[in-house]
């Protein structure tokens, strides 16, 4: 059977390119399963936890029994009140070990058949349940480990909260009355939000009824060493001639390991990227000029994990203003865990922190904030439409001419801001730059703010463009001095790039400055320097 990379569902080894999962089931197991943890694995949408935790059941079937449930298999009528529930709960029970011979040779039978006549019985309720549960652990022959995974289907209920307050009341008991070895729930919001989710309004909307949970530090994202070995067999298989840890950790660079974001490249790069009028052989294809176009591809892809992000920055406004800041102007904001719409962003996985502040966090969700950021804004930003007007003129053939860009929006610039002052200028100078750009490059090109540069004084754009690549600095004026350092940290920049030629903006509020556009010639690199 040909594999092929999934974006779709669970992962099977047989079928699809993965990467390896033994070192993180390993961990999972030592660190936490062995320990008889409860926790939670909550990760973004599309972060590989169903794939870990069909896995994972493998992976502990020697040493455990595995109650694997998948709670988006219960409709909400079943959690409509606490009898239902728990008649369905002991159903699926039920069903799970009568499924699995393997599974029913390590369960007392008297045991078993108690716990199911349960569910037919008119004063069910959730204590008589886990009594139940308690005697079919007791007397198992394996330490019993239940699995949820989407447990983000019942946690806006009610009756769920309950279960899991049973959960910690017998966890906490657990040497009188045996129960679960280790409980294992996956899902994006954490089990200190569940409440969050129920009533917004209310004050003690972090009480958790599962404050016995461990902490889960198993890292899910994808290393580009990792991504090479997933690679490698792909390349077995093809025969591409690919430079494996080039291409590894150009997709890494994109992806900063985000599961399904490293699979969809792949996928395109497999699948759509060779049928470019562009890409007339294999080896063309898993190159950094195909990772390119493949990247291209995705964003104009309208897919679920950015649904997500939309439908969340919609209803969290503090959280769209913190990726502006970021995007925008460079802000370094410190990293709280306590800020609450900071906290969501890194729950719900578009958010990281790093060395103290937050941060986007991946490229692909950069340049996606940043296309629905400036589409958002085009309808009513002068730049954008002058951007749009002079787009012709910027393009001859398959080039770019970004001197003339830049040449062109210092004149567009001085004609609509001139006056602003310096204030505005520092705050929204370098998104009027993009909703400059965009037009221009749009459909044959992207851009994107390389990370490792941007602060408040100094961002970088680094443009893709039918196969050339443009290194641009924004920089706001600090005094003659830092502006030639500036020049100089750009020169360097372009070595990083293997680029000869590099192109700058200041944003310079001195009274006696001379807008306009000159070359340099730094470090022995040629600089179009423009003045706004």
């Amino acid at each position: 059977m040909k594999r092929r990379f999934n974006i779709t569902g669970s992962c099977n080894q047989q079928k699809h390119y993965m990467v390896k999962l033994d070192e993180r089931l390993k961990r999972i197991k030592e660190d936490y399963v062995d320990e008889g943890s409860y926790f939670i694995i909550n990760r973004g949408r599309q972060y590989g936890k169903t794939t870990t935790l069909k896995a994972l059941r493998e992976y502990l079937k020697d040493d455990y029994i595995v109650l694997s449930m998948d709670f988006q298999m219960m409709s909400a009528a079943n959690f409509a009140d606490e009898q239902i529930f728990t008649a369905k709960f002991i159903e699926y029970i039920e069903n799970l070990l009568s499924d699995e011979e393997e599974l029913m040779k390590n369960i007392d039978e008297t045991a078993f058949s108690s716990l199911i006549s349960l569910k037919n019985r008119d004063d069910i309720s959730m204590d008589i349940m886990f009594k139940g549960i308690s005697r079919m652990c007791k007397t198992a022959k394996k330490p019993i480990v239940l699995m949820i995974d989407e447990v983000d289907s019942a946690s806006n209920n009610q009756v769920f909260i309950d279960f899991l307050a049973q959960l910690r009341g017998y966890y906490l008991n657990r040497e009188n009355q045996p129960t679960f070895y280790s409980v294992i729930l996956a899902g994006v919001y954490d089990i200190k939000n569940l409440k969050l989710k129920i009533r917004p309004a209310e004050e003690h909307q972090y009480n958790s009824p599962w404050n016995i949970a461990a902490k889960f530090k198993v890292e899910m994202s994808f290393s580009s060493d990792q991504i090479a070995v997933m690679l490698t067999e792909y390349e077995e298989d093809h025969q591409t001639g690919m430079h494996i840890a080039e291409v590894a950790e150009e997709i890494y660079r994109y992806t900063s390991g985000y599961p399904y974001l490293v699979s969809v490249i792949c996928k395109y790069l497999d699948e759509d990227v060779p049928d470019k009028k562009d890409f007339e052989c294999i080896s063309d294809v898993w190159t950094k000029r195909g990772i390119e176009e493949a990247v291209k591809l995705l964003l104009k892809e309208n897919m679920p994990l950015f649904d997500s992000m939309i439908k969340q920055i919609d209803i969290y406004q503090d959280l769209r203003d913190i990726m502006e800041q970021i995007l925008y102007q460079g802000r370094k904001i410190p990293f709280s865990p306590a800020q609450k719409s900071m906290n969501l962003g890194v729950m719900f996985g578009f958010l990281k922190e790093e060395d103290g502040h937050v941060a986007i966090a991946n490229r692909i969700f950069e340049m996606y904030l940043l296309n629905l950021f400036i589409a958002q804004e085009a309808v009513k930003s002068d730049m954008f439409l002058y951007g749009q007007g002079s787009k012709n003129q910027f393009i001859t053939g398959r080039s770019l001419d970004m001197g003339l860009i830049l040449k062109k929006f210092v004149e567009h610039f001085a004609d609509v801001y001139g006056e602003r002052d310096e204030k505005f200028i520092e705050a929204y100078g370098r998104k009027l730059f993009l909703l400059y750009l965009k037009p221009i490059i749009n459909g044959a090109g992207n851009y994107y703010i390389e990370a490792q540069t941007r602060d408040a004084k100094r961002t970088d754009i680094v443009v893709d463009y039918l196969g050339e690549q443009f290194v641009i600095e924004l920089k706001i004026w600090h005094g003659n001095e830092y502006n030639e350092r500036g020049e100089r940290q750009l020169a360097n920049y372009l070595d990083y790039f293997h680029q000869e030629k590099g192109y700058l903006i200041s944003f310079n509020f001195n009274k006696k400055k001379e807008i306009g556009v000159k070359e340099l010639r730094v470090k022995g690199k040629t600089i179009i320097e423009a003045v706004v």
